[in-house]
Order: structure tokens, then sequence, then C-alpha cells
């Protein structure tokens, strides 16, 4: 009994671990036209940010191959905390103390990106390894706060700009701060168990580049991430533009419902899943996810399409966690190169989808209906690798 109420305190951890890593990927973006008033930094700048943030990350996915093994799934842990925290501390000191602020922006940027990309990779498998009698439903669910913290963020964010002025956006930094401090005290107490049984060892990165199964599944996670951002990352200009309604409003219509009802998805299936078979799951969310897009995409009505981002996010929320349990589940013995490359896949969609999208939107006159039709191909190849990986695990048997 007592063991199951430490793990208990890790799989809470491992879901405010998600909450961080929402709050260092969505805080900062609130402030954006903040920046560039304050301090005069133009917009080519401030989207340099983003691409940064995300660049960072994925070079963080890759190098953590080589250091997580060797100093511990808790020294990680610590560190990425650190780092998360670190950079939205220093986000407040840093742009008046260099001599260019966009400069130490930048650098506070870099510091809780460096975070993010180790929370990526270790708050999964520090879950998975956690007993349980549903890996597939505690994975979901985890997934699920991300979408919580990334609602909590912009929705507590909007509340204390209201009341306060968005001119004391340093204290609001302060105070988001604290999350990532209060959890690095906790992953230093929590127990974290060994995601390879004792006397195995995990699959080097050359094993798993074999495995056809391996391929399969890291098309699924740029598919499921690549699925996930070129709507929601497009949501709210086409709130905005397709409504004529208020930055404000738009990001609510938009990202926010996308992110609640995605939200809401992973937390079903965090419910329900031990009910539910996963491919059935996975293979109806990427048929809607298809409806989801030829609705954006062809219907004649603004609210229609904005309707359809909103279903959008219902039907990418198993996606993400889905394909992370079905590796876990084919690939027993993947460990951290696993997750670590896995990760990388999904933020290589999560760059790569949104991209596609407004490639072919300013190819075709700004089109963005257009841009998303393109991105239609993500929820196909996904719905293919599903039923790839149903046909693999038949010929294993």
């Amino acid at each position: 009994m007592t063991a199951e109420k430490n793990y208990n305190r890790t799989v809470t951890a491992c879901f405010v671990g998600y909450v961080v890593q929402a709050i260092v990927n969505n805080f900062v973006p609130l402030l954006f036209l903040t920046f560039q008033r304050s301090y005069a930094i133009p917009l080519s700048r401030i989207t340099l940010l983003v691409t940064i943030n995300f660049g960072v990350q994925l070079l963080v996915d890759l190098a953590s191959v080589t250091f997580v093994d060797r100093i511990g799934y808790r020294a990680s842990m610590l560190l990425a905390h650190a780092f998360s925290a670190a950079g939205l501390i220093l986000l407040t000191v840093l742009p008046e103390a260099l001599p260019s602020p966009f400069a130490g922006i930048l650098a506070s940027v870099i510091l809780y990106a460096i975070g993010g990309g180790l929370l990526e990779v270790l708050v999964s498998p520090v879950m998975e390894a956690c007993p349980s009698d549903n890996k597939e439903k505690a994975m979901s669910m985890l997934h699920s706060f991300y979408c919580w913290g990334h609602v909590g963020v912009v929705l507590l964010s909007t509340v204390y700009f209201k009341l306060f002025g968005i001119g004391h956006w340093k204290v609001l930094a302060l105070l988001w701060s604290v999350v990532p401090v209060c959890n690095l005290f906790a992953f230093a107490r929590v127990p974290i168990a060994p995601l390879i049984q004792e006397g195995e060892r995990g699959l080097r990165v050359r094993e798993l580049f074999g495995i056809k199964a391996f391929w399969v599944l890291l098309l699924m996670m740029i598919c499921a991430g690549a699925s996930e951002q070129a709507v929601s990352q497009w949501a709210s200009t086409f709130a905005e533009k397709g409504l004529g309604i208020s930055k404000a409003a738009g990001d609510l219509a938009g990202p926010m419902a996308f992110a609640a009802l995605m939200g809401g998805a992973r937390a079903f299936y965090g419910k329900f899943g031990d009910r539910i078979d996963l491919d059935r799951f996975m293979i109806a969310s990427s048929l809607l996810c298809i409806a989801a897009y030829l609705c954006i995409s062809l219907a004649p009505s603004p609210v229609v399409s904005l309707a359809g981002c909103a279903v959008c996010g219902l039907s990418v929320g198993i996606m993400w966690p889905g394909s992370f349990s079905k590796a876990a589940a084919m690939l027993p013995r993947g460990g951290t190169a696993l997750f670590a490359l896995l990760a990388l896949g999904g933020d290589v969609g999560c760059s790569g989808g949104p991209t596609l999208v407004g490639l072919v939107s300013s190819a075709l006159s700004d089109n963005l209906k257009r841009g998303i039709l393109a991105g239609i191909v993500f929820p196909v190849l996904l719905l293919v690798g599903v039923l790839l990986c149903r046909k693999l695990r038949r010929e294993s048997r």
C-alpha cells in the first residue's frame, strides 16, 4: 500500500510536469505584442522566438539519447524543472540587464526551451514505468494535462492582465515559475521505477533503426504532431479573419476551444480506456480528423469552419498519447532512445504541419482554407500507420 501511495505521488508529479511544459510553451506568446511595444522589437524577431523555442526542444530531444541513461531519470527531471524555472525567472531580469532586450528575452527562451525539451522526453517514460493496470489509460490522462495546462495559462493570464494590467507581466512570470520550482522538489523525493527491467538493456538507436515497427511508429508521431498543430497554430487567425472578431475572442474561440476538446478526448480515454480498444479509437479519431479538415477547408460558412477547428481538437486528442502507448507495447525494450526519438518525431510534426499549411496558403494567395486542405495528408498517413501497426502485430504473433 505504501508503494502504491508513493507511485501515486510520482503520477501526480508527472501530471504537473506536463503543466510546466504547457507554461513554457504558451505563456510568452501571450506577451509578443507587449515585447514589440515595450522594447521596440520588430515582429520578424518576435516570430524567431517561436522557431528557436521549438528548435532548441528538437535538439534536446536528440541530445537526450546520449546522457539521460548516464545521469539517470531523477537528475534529468530536476534539470528539466530547473531550466524551466530559470527561463521564466530570468525573463523578468535579462531584457533590462543586457544591452539588447531581445538578447535577454532570447536567452530566457533558450533556457526554458531546454527544460521543455527534457520534459517532453522524460515525463512519458517515467509515467510508463509506474505500476498501472492499464498503461494506455494512464498515458492518455497524462497527456490531457498538457491541454489543461494550456487552457489554464491562457485563461488565468487573461484574467490577470484584465485585473492588474499587462504592464505587470513580470509578476505573473514569477508566479508561473513557482510551478516548476515546486515540482522540482516533488521529483527530488518521489520514487521513480526503472523503465527497463533489471538485467535487461534498452535498445540502442542503431538497433531501433533496424526494426520496421519503429519507422511506422515514428511516422505516426510525426503525423500526430502535424495533425494537431497544423490547425491549432492557425485557429486564432482563422477565427479573427473569418468571423471578424477581436484577438482575445479569437483566441478563446480558436485555440482555447481546440485545446479544451483535445484535453476532453484524452481525459475520456484516460477514464474509460480499459473498455475501449486503442486501435479502434485511433482509427475512428483519424477518420473524424479527416472529416474535420474537410469541414474547415470546404465549408462555405466561417462559423461551420470554426466548428470544424474545435472538432479537430477532439479528434487529435488520442493521436500523440496513443502512439506513445503503442510504441511502449510493441517495443518494450525501447528505453530512453525510443521515447527520445518519438518526441523528436512529434516535434518535427508540430513544426512541419503549420509550415506546410503556411507555405501552401502563401502559394495560393494567402488562402488558409486551401493550406489546411493540404494538411489532410497527415491524418490520412496516421490512419495508414495504425493499420500497418495492426498488421505488424498480427505477423509477430
